[in-house]
């Protein structure tokens, strides 16, 4: 008892009466040296190590039994993109070949180098469809790109729950239908026998059919792809304006700000990034255009007005069994792609925005 007595009385002391090291409790190290405690991983005096954390120590095994559940749930995604997105890309090497897909097949088909892509800088109607592509483009995302910020801010200003409900049901349900059901829409409404052209010739005006008009295909397919996604998109914008601070909004009203210019100070700063990353992203799928949309409505306006890149490989290369001239339009469809994404990364960066990726 006198001897846990003196303990208690003096820390610095042991049971047998040895004085401990003024560094703390266990063997120093001599020269005042530092470790780091086991429960806080600060530095602490003494030179006994000492024990490390769980995660430092985990193994590679260690982490695998504990994760292997979320590892199963991952795999069948794994699989799915291994099988229509990898492997495929193996297949590009029909582009260097005269490939025979019904005789030859890849292993037989004769190797022919960079001729299919020869022919691809040769073909003056690929640049035509080339710059077809990139006017409809232009012409989506002038248009179609402001939509959704301009739903999501007018959402966010709603105050009733079950009118804001409501309106998102309606602006995201035309997501949901197919290209047939929103051409087949398009042409009751605006076709030649359409109803707003019914009503024109019943009050004595002359009616038009904008279905089948070369000089306004551009705007019908990004009026289509208005109508069916930008209440899609709007998700991603009210995602980011959830993530607002209310109090800033508090503060600019206190400092006499209005709704305006609340909007202008404080919303839109805040969806900048969101805008940028998006923009970047849209930007790399130029040549990306609906394939579906476009091509029903090929033969309506002429392939002159409508063709673009994909349905143009599709004609030229898969139809007509020239798989080496639409492989290596495939290819440099993905070059081009990745350029773009790179170049307007690089001005998302030169605007003080990150972009896909991080400026280092």
């Amino acid at each position: 008892m006198k001897a846990r007595a003196t303990v208690a009385a003096d820390p610095d002391r042991t049971a047998d009466g040895a004085s401990a090291p003024a560094g703390g409790s266990g063997a120093g190290d001599g020269d005042g040296g530092e470790t780091r405690s086991a429960r806080t991983g600060r530095p602490r005096a003494g030179g006994v190590p000492g024990p490390r954390r769980e995660q430092d120590g985990i193994t590679w095994r260690q982490r695998l039994r504990r994760d292997r559940t979320l590892i199963l749930m991952t795999l069948p995604a794994i699989a799915l993109l291994l099988v229509f997105n990898y492997i495929p890309l193996l297949g590009n090497i029909v582009a260097f070949q005269d490939y025979d897909v019904y005789d030859l097949g890849i292993t037989g088909s004769p190797f022919v180098g960079f001729d299919n892509f020869t022919r691809i800088f040769d073909d003056y109607r690929f640049w035509e469809v080339l710059v077809n592509t990139l006017v409809i483009f232009v012409t989506q995302l002038v248009l179609f790109f402001p939509i959704p910020i301009a739903i999501a801010l007018l959402l966010n200003t709603i105050m009733s729950a079950r009118v804001r409900a409501w309106v998102q049901a309606i602006v995201y349900l035309p997501h949901f239908f197919s290209w047939v059901l929103v051409v087949t829409v398009f042409q009751q409404m605006f076709g030649g026998a359409g109803l707003v052209a019914q009503w024109l010739r019943e009050h004595g005006h002359e009616g038009f059919d904008l279905m089948t008009d070369p000089g306004f295909f551009k705007f019908l397919v990004s009026a289509q792809a208005v109508w069916k996604d930008a209440g899609w998109g709007v998700i991603v914008f009210l995602a980011a304006l959830a993530a607002v601070n209310t109090d800033l909004y508090e503060a600019a009203a206190v400092d006499g700000a209005g709704r305006w210019r609340r909007m202008w100070h404080v919303t839109l700063p805040a969806l900048r990034p969101v805008i940028a990353l998006l923009l970047v992203l849209r930007v790399g799928s130029a040549l990306n255009l609906d394939f579906e949309q476009i091509l029903l409505q090929r033969d309506q306006v002429g392939a002159g007005a409508s063709e673009i890149l994909d349905t143009y490989i599709w004609w030229t290369g898969i139809k007509t069994g020239d798989f080496g001239y639409a492989a290596a339009a495939g290819i440099f469809k993905g070059l081009f792609s990745v350029a773009m994404v790179l170049g307007a990364n690089k001005v998302a960066h030169m605007l003080g925005e990150q972009g896909v990726y991080s400026k280092k």
